[in-house]
């Protein structure tokens, strides 16, 4: 059966495993959401992530959650595009999350970055999700 939103699916198993204390979660694996995962690793959201091989040409990722004092360190993961209503923005249209506490994920021509390094090279895309 093929899935109509894999990157929220993916989301969706990142939050529901934070809130059953899980240490990591499995999900299938692609370009998309591997680049979202570095994102969310570079900004100190999740431990680590890692590819690897089920059987020949089935891929998944095992993700690996982050704790701060027992607490998850993601409060809220949010998906804001979606496949029937993509949502884009200038880089100057694109407002701070939680007054700059959270992350805005996007999808630009010059690759998946967080809001922060779009602005540092002043371009703007698709607003995959927010992090907070």
């Amino acid at each position: 059966m093929s899935m109509t939103d894999p990157l929220g699916d993916m989301l969706t198993r990142i939050r529901n495993g934070q809130r059953a204390r899980k240490n990591q979660v499995v999900s299938p694996a692609s370009k998309l959401r591997v680049n979202v995962l570095d994102v969310l690793k570079r900004e100190g959201f999740i431990r680590s992530y890692e590819p690897y091989e089920v059987r020949p040409g089935i891929n998944e990722i095992r993700i690996e959650l982050k704790y701060h004092e027992g607490d998850p360190v993601i409060r809220q993961i949010k998906r804001v595009s979606t496949p029937g209503r993509r949502v884009y923005s200038k880089i100057k249209d694109l407002h701070q999350h939680f007054n700059g506490l959270g992350i805005s994920i996007l999808s630009t021509p010059r690759g998946v970055m967080s809001d922060n390094e779009a602005r540092a090279v002043n371009v703007g895309g698709e607003v995959l999700c927010q992090v907070f």
